[in-house]
């Protein structure tokens, strides 16, 4: 990173606390380290031995923290130029003969492929555990439609949904539904039918999953946003939806004033990074996004604009696109939808992301102190479940701020695929306080599930890389349904005793 101190840092910049300012955050958008920049990612033969980086600056406060990367937001950074500036450090030498040798293996292959001498299994095979890495690949090239960050291993063929159905999602193409499947939708049809839904079977019915079908009813329920009486659902409807367009018509052409120009224009910046990346693509989609940041900025001076909120929108606004279409989103054109719908899904997205902020707002208030709570509960917490992986960072002097931020900032939507983050909110919004309690029992299972993987990295950088780029792209609800019972058992035996956390 640059440290020039000429140069105008974007986190110091001395704007005016105004309504919708921004507070600016480490590790919203993305991760420190590129598995691309690193050569000790590579394992390949006689390799010279990397270069030992200094031991970075324990930071104990997050404003420590936050000074130690106060220029990773600098005005005109681009991926362009903190490739280029890392990779001085590189010896690309290495780095080039290593892709040429994975590169000409592929080929080979593939030709063996196309002469009927192996089978793609065998190709998807190769890609994973290519002898040239080791196992490990520099940086996954997958043009798969599902919007992940992290590029992590093992590379599998793109061909999973990006929001996986009720089936599991790890074998390819889409499952039938099963008999089981069917008794579990036709529960759920029921129980939502009745005049007066009981919202405590509905949650019950919810915590192991929500079909596709009935998904976008349910998460309005459950989030508070719709009625529990069945009569009054339409007329609230109708009532919230006017409303949040009377607030488009208030404030957003104020986007421009000299107060709220700074939120709107970072806005504007942060939407092109989200997750998934073929949604905003479409400009409908882009100003929809733009829209229901700004009012919430707007109607939040508390917080502000804070870069990963923008993430949050996603899974409602995926979801609430289930009630207009059949298809998979990463094969429909979104802004093809006919205009009271897009208006609809944008207001719905809207006031059930209002609704999980509202739990959660300690998380982007004035230096973010939920954050900074839950990191160190994390920290508490793993030292007691795993003692060796505790130990293991604390050797390597490894922050659980400078992973676990991102974590807690996004609601772990930068480490899973969104067809992963839909699923967990299913269980988060079923589970009392799922999104500002049980998140944390389901980071700590998480980090916990990756033990051998931590253990086996022996210095500081291959830790940073490793848990800044954990391999979920392959990811299904089998995955996820494991974490979520691995996070309802450190909750049942913490959550109410509190001093086991401490020693």
């Amino acid at each position: 990173m640059s440290s020039d101190g000429n140069k105008k840092q974007f986190w110091k910049r001395n704007a005016a606390k105004v309504p919708g300012s921004i507070q600016h955050v480490y590790g919203a958008q993305h991760p420190p380290f590129d598995p691309l920049l690193h050569a000790n990612l590579i394992k390949a033969g006689n390799k010279p031995p990397p270069a030992t980086p200094g031991k970075p600056k324990k930071a104990t406060t997050f404003q420590e923290f936050e000074s130690i990367t106060s220029d990773a937001w600098d005005v005109g950074d681009d991926d362009d130029e903190l490739l280029a500036m890392a990779a001085q450090n590189l010896n690309i030498e290495v780095v080039m003969e290593t892709a040429n040798k994975v590169k000409k293996h592929m080929r080979q292959l593939e030709d063996r492929l196309d002469e009927g001498e192996v089978t793609s299994t065998e190709v998807s095979f190769a890609s994973q555990s290519s002898p040239y890495t080791d196992g490990r690949l520099v940086k996954s090239h997958s043009e798969a439609p599902i919007g992940v960050q992290n590029r992590s291993l093992p590379h599998r063929p793109p061909v999973i949904p990006l929001v996986a159905r009720m089936a599991d999602q790890n074998t390819s193409g889409t499952p039938a539904m099963t008999e089981r499947e069917a008794s579990r939708l036709d529960k759920f049809k029921q129980l939502l039918a009745g005049p007066n839904t009981d919202l405590d079977e509905l949650r019950k019915l919810s915590w192991s999953g929500i079909p596709r079908q009935v998904r976008p009813i349910t998460w309005k329920l459950l989030s508070g946003y719709l009625p529990a009486n069945a009569e009054r659902r339409e007329s609230v409807l109708q009532r919230k939806r006017q409303e949040y367009f009377g607030f488009i018509q208030q404030y957003y052409d104020s986007r421009n004033d000299e107060h709220h120009q700074d939120t709107y224009r970072q806005i504007h910046i942060d939407i092109p990074r989200m997750n998934p990346d073929f949604l905003v693509l479409e400009p409908k989609v882009t100003e929809i996004f733009e829209r229901i940041l700004f009012i919430w900025a707007i109607r939040h001076p508390a917080s502000g604009y804070v870069q990963g909120i923008n993430d949050l929108v996603t899974p409602f606004f995926v979801v609430y696109v289930f009630e207009y279409i059949e298809e998979e989103v990463e094969n429909f054109d979104v802004s093809s939808l006919q205009e009271e719908a897009l208006r609809n899904i944008e207001a719905d997205s809207f006031w059930c992301m209002s609704k999980l902020l509202d739990g959660i707002q300690d998380n982007y208030t004035f230096a973010q102190p939920g954050i900074q709570r839950k990191v160190k509960a994390l920290e508490e917490l793993v030292s007691r479940i795993d003692e060796s992986v505790h130990r293991h960072m604390q050797h390597y002097e490894v922050e659980y701020l400078q992973f676990a931020f991102r974590w807690m900032n996004n609601l772990l939507m930068r480490e899973l695929p969104l067809r992963c983050t839909i699923r967990l909110w299913d269980t988060y919004q079923a589970e009392p306080e799922g999104f500002s309690h049980f998140h944390l029992y389901v980071c700590a299972a998480f980090l916990v599930r990756w033990r051998k993987e931590i253990l086996e990295e022996k210095d500081f950088q291959g830790l940073m890389i490793l848990l800044q780029n954990l391999p979920t792209m392959h990811w299904g609800n089998e995955e996820v349904s494991v974490l979520l019972a691995e996070a309802y058992r450190l909750k049942f035996a913490f959550a109410d005793a509190p001093n086991h956390y401490k020693r």
